[in-house]
């Protein structure tokens, strides 16, 4: 397995907690950021604009994306441009459909044309990826977010489906891969493999980092005193 300092994959830190967002920051290896609403309501986010104002104002100098939250494509590109003022390392999170299936392809493309910086998020198949890589070609730097977690909790290998996601986009140089939503660390190195270019974690897998080339017979014996102890302290009898 390769050392973290090996890795060529770029680490974003994915969520919308303040301190937790805080501590990654201070963290070399996290080169930047996600957000969304589903994320800012679980951290108790109730005003979205000020949330991401504060945030920007405490990292300015790493890529953060925040995600437009209608479902209708015209308030979206309302949204959109909005956001995209907050700051210069800020990326406007589009979803690939709406809620009723329809394509956000269009408004990708209006938007990237317009110089809005993008991620796009939410595809899981690579017809999805080749529409949205279309759109955003030529375009200002841009991402496009696969969900390799979610293809994998369907009992699908995300491997080949990244992999072959990576070749497709590799025409555009403006455009960057996400394997989004890892289901846990070796994800991360998976990823690298295959070279894509940016992985989302969330604080989760990010804390297990510290395990990376831990020797297994220590890792196994630590397991046992684990069990060991919680056995104690439950004070169990038979």
């Amino acid at each position: 397995m390769n050392a973290l300092a090996q890795l060529k994959i770029k680490i974003f830190a994915d969520g919308a907690d303040k301190v937790e967002m805080l501590e990654r920051y201070r963290n070399p290896l996290i080169q930047g950021f996600t957000t969304n609403p589903t994320l800012m309501r679980k951290a108790g986010v109730t005003d979205y604009q000020a949330f991401a104002r504060d945030i920007l104002c405490a990292i300015p100098d790493r890529p953060i994306s925040f995600e437009v939250f209608s479902d209708d494509f015209a308030e979206m590109r309302r949204q959109a441009h909005k956001i995209a003022t907050w700051g210069k390392n800020v990326y406007v999170k589009i979803p690939v459909t709406n809620t009723r299936g329809e394509s956000s392809v269009a408004l990708v493309r209006d938007l990237a044309q317009a110089r809005v910086k993008l991620n796009v998020t939410a595809l899981l198949t690579l017809e999805q990826v080749r529409e949205v890589s279309t759109a955003l070609a030529g375009g200002p730097p841009a991402c496009i977010s696969v969900f390799a977690g979610r293809i994998a909790d369907t009992g699908r290998d995300p491997v080949p489906v990244m992999a072959a996601a990576v070749e497709l986009i590799r025409v555009s140089p403006n455009i960057e891969l996400i394997w989004a939503s890892p289901r846990e660390l070796l994800n991360i190195f998976q990823a690298d493999a295959i070279g894509c270019h940016i992985i989302t974690a969330t604080n989760d897998i990010l804390k297990k980092l510290d395990l990376v080339g831990q020797d297994l017979h220590e890792y196994s014996l630590d397991t046992v005193k684990m069990f060991y102890d919680d056995a104690l302290k439950a004070g169990y009898t038979l």
